[in-house]
């Protein structure tokens, strides 16, 4: 996947070390089928994720991603989780400690495709048909689809 700039300036500065980052999740929902891509860089198959560039807003990063990974135009429902990642080692040692906000998102115009290279495949799939998309994902998916629920944090009580 692409490195934003701000990233790899931050990377001219603290080298691998540790670097707290924001991304969101964006589980787009059509009909009965949610929105999943393959990714080009691992092949996993997952909802549209991304970075929140710098003075972005968490919901406006994920209605990008979908257009720019996807080329579909979504409305941003509701927050469905707040977690962090594992913290993250890419091959060329960087670290990585995500915050990730899994948002609730609707369809609203465009036929997905692979639009900037970051996805090899992408398309809508039945709920039932998710058999590689891997148990964190499927847990993302769950959440979202959940209409009246309030969203999820870990953490957050006492000694937890």
């Amino acid at each position: 996947m692409a490195t934003p700039d701000f990233v790899l300036a931050l990377r001219e500065r603290i080298g691998h070390d540790p670097l707290p980052l924001v991304g969101v999740t964006a589980v787009v929902f059509r009909d009965e089928k949610v929105l999943l891509g393959k990714r080009a860089d691992n092949g996993a198959w997952q909802a549209v994720a991304g970075i929140l560039e710098p003075g972005e807003e968490p919901a406006d990063a994920a209605a990008r991603e979908c257009l720019e990974e996807a080329g579909v135009v979504v409305s941003v429902d509701r927050v469905a989780l707040v977690h962090r990642l594992p913290r993250v080692v890419y091959g060329n040692g960087d670290q990585v400690d995500y915050l990730d906000i899994v948002f609730r998102c609707t369809w609203i115009s465009g036929e997905p495709h692979p639009a900037d290279g970051e996805l090899t495949e992408v398309g809508f799939y039945d709920l039932g048909a998710m058999g590689e998309v891997d148990r964190e994902h499927v847990r993302k998916i769950a959440l979202a689809l959940a209409e009246d629920d309030p969203a999820h944090f870990r953490g957050g009580r006492p000694n937890a």
